[in-house]
């Protein structure tokens, strides 16, 4: 239950309670909610229906939509503020709560503004559900444009709420680089933070607290989006058509429309016996996806049927009791059963659709995109000649375009570039001229394509994994892993990552022991007393890096990360926006999450 959630869906859960539904809460008196399409997301993403219902609230509408009048209950408008809308809430300009008042100030009884512009995706990650800020942010079309500052006024104000509902006053930095994105966002945030913390309910200025919040550009760490991930989670959104949060096994991915009642995200549906469809929720509140979705795949395979047989099992040591009683309990607990089995047979099948996809093809791509990656083979030798590993690649005819693309990527962004010439020759000889776009247009994100035009990365040095247990196609570490241990043991480069903003008080390595070295306490009492580390990357986030804020949080006792961005990215999605970004504002078609 949502109720109980622990993290972000938790906190803002209990925010809405207290400022939406406790506030006007009366005994036996029902309400409706009336939700425009960005209020449904976020309720949906932190509650359920039955969760409304104890609040209160019986019917759930949407704004824009003809109904009948309800004149003997009383309403709650949960809508955002837009020149549409009248009532809102969320944060409100001057202008249009001026607007409310002159115009229907009667019918309110109460206006709020709810200070929560971003959506809490996962446990420990955020969305602020602006995914044309990566065009607006990278295409040189918008770089001369009014576009591009507004929209990172607009992330700076959503991030501004993510502190606020985590009850912190982070120090901000950022990663130096030859664009000043990341600085100029940093340098609003804490623009904003002051002003908010001003002016807050209590009207009291709210020191530094004991946490960072750290910017990052996209191009910081390209190999990452590209890469083939042989973890669940990333793994799936990768491989199957995950469309709307929805698969179906076995038949063609349609669209399907979500009804405002529907409060839940990331189904994946499968086809059981004489065609009866099965379903799944690929969500945290779903203890076993969350329990294997971060686990390599060849481990997921393995526990899934052992967790059928325990099921199985158990039901089995009920059947030998033959009591009348016993029977009764095991009359009550089928339906659990058989829940619970359904539940992992199509977890089990999606597994299953995973590794049909690696075995056809990805298994012989991920030797050759690791090799690449971290220039040593399995072994540890140093690749000498990156050419001749991608060039298998480039002849298989099984491969799909999308596939020689990422491969022709890490060759580029392991040698820091290549020449026109190369370049050029590649295309033509793979054959993708028309999606070149998506290897030319990474200059935009500052990533050298070309080597003699190339402004030479600053790279993060990277930690020694060397003694780490890890599978031989799963060797890649995502480098904002890296960069979330350096700056809990405190071991970023001022100069590389500069403050924006004094730094936090007493943020040092010695507050953040790893659990290697002390015993680990539950996660209440591990938080009571933690720090936080906030991570935002401009433009987009990867399944992968949302992972490793989990890892390290579970790796370090007094530090719980946090990671965001402006979206989640696969690798098709990313490649897609990056042959966009030379295209005209009116020809580019933006996808929401």
């Amino acid at each position: 239950m949502a109720p109980a959630a622990q993290g972000l869906k938790g906190l803002v859960w209990q925010k809405l309670k207290s400022l939406v539904f406790d506030d006007c809460r009366k005994e036996e008196e029902w309400k409706i909610i009336l939700l425009d399409d960005y209020t449904t997301k976020l309720l949906s993403m932190c509650c359920r229906m039955t969760d409304l219902l104890a609040e209160g609230i019986t019917v759930v509408e949407n704004v824009y939509k003809t109904r009948e009048p309800v004149p003997h209950m009383k309403a709650i408008y949960f809508i955002t503020p837009t020149k549409k809308n009248l009532f809102l809430f969320l944060v409100c300009p001057d202008n249009l709560f001026n607007k409310i008042k002159s115009s229907c100030a009667k019918s309110i009884r109460r206006c709020k503004e709810i200070n929560i512009s971003f959506f809490p995706y996962e446990s420990q990650v955020f969305t602020l559900n602006v995914p044309d800020a990566f065009y607006r942010c990278y295409s040189p079309t918008q770089e001369k444009s009014k576009d591009k500052d507004a929209v990172m006024q607009v992330m700076a104000e959503q991030i501004v709420t993510l502190c606020a509902t985590l009850d912190e006053n982070p120090g901000v930095r950022y990663k130096s680089g030859p664009s000043d994105r990341a600085s100029k966002l940093a340098q609003l945030v804490e623009k904003h933070l002051e002003n908010y913390y001003k002016t807050d309910e209590r009207s009291q200025i709210k020191a530094k607290t004991h946490s960072q919040l750290i910017i990052i550009d996209r191009g910081f760490d390209p190999v990452s989006t590209v890469l083939h991930e042989l973890t669940f989670q990333a793994m799936a959104y990768d491989l199957l058509p995950i469309e709307n949060d929805t698969y179906k096994q076995g038949g063609k991915n349609k669209p399907q429309t979500k009804q405002l009642s529907e409060f839940s995200l990331g189904r994946y549906k499968s086809e059981g016996p004489a065609g009866k469809e099965r379903e799944a929720i690929l969500e945290e509140d779903e203890e076993l996806w969350a329990k294997i979705r971060h686990k390599h795949i060849a481990d997921v395979i393995e526990e899934i049927p052992k967790l059928l047989k325990e099921v199985a099992s158990k039901k089995k040591a009920t059947e030998g009791k033959l009591s009348i009683s016993a029977l009764s309990q095991l009359m009550k607990k089928m339906p659990h059963y058989r829940k619970e089995i359904n539940r992992q047979v199509v977890y089990l099948n999606l597994a299953e659709d995973c590794m049909s996809k690696f075995k056809s093809n990805i298994e012989r791509l991920c030797k050759t995109e690791q090799d690449l990656a971290l220039g040593t083979d399995a072994e540890g030798q140093k690749v000498k000649d990156s050419m001749r590993v991608l060039l298998p690649v480039l002849l298989n005819k099984s491969h799909e375009s999308y596939d020689k693309i990422r491969a022709i990527l890490l060759y580029i962004f392991s040698t820091n570039g290549t020449t026109q010439e190369n370049l050029d020759k590649l295309i033509q000889n793979v054959q993708i001229e028309s999606d070149s776009d998506m290897i030319r247009n990474w200059k935009y994100l500052d990533v050298p394509v070309i080597s003699s035009f190339a402004v030479q990365q600053n790279k993060h040095p990277r930690r020694d994994r060397s003694s780490e247990e890890t599978f031989q196609l799963s060797r890649w570490t995502p480098v904002i892993k890296d960069v979330m241990e350096d700056a809990i043991e405190n071991k970023l480069d001022s100069k590389d990552w500069p403050y924006s903003s004094q730094c936090p008080p007493t943020w040092n390595g010695s507050g953040a022991v790893s659990a290697r070295q002390k015993p680990r306490a539950s996660y209440k009492e591990a938080r009571k007393s933690s720090a936080r580390l906030i991570i935002f990357v401009i433009g987009g986030i990867t399944y992968s890096e949302m992972r490793s804020a989990y890892q390290v949080s579970e790796a370090y006792k007094s530090c719980e990360v946090v990671i965001g961005s402006t979206h989640i990215l696969t690798p098709k999605r990313l490649l897609d926006e990056i042959k966009s970004l030379s295209k005209p504002k009116d020809l580019v078609c933006i996808k929401d999450e």
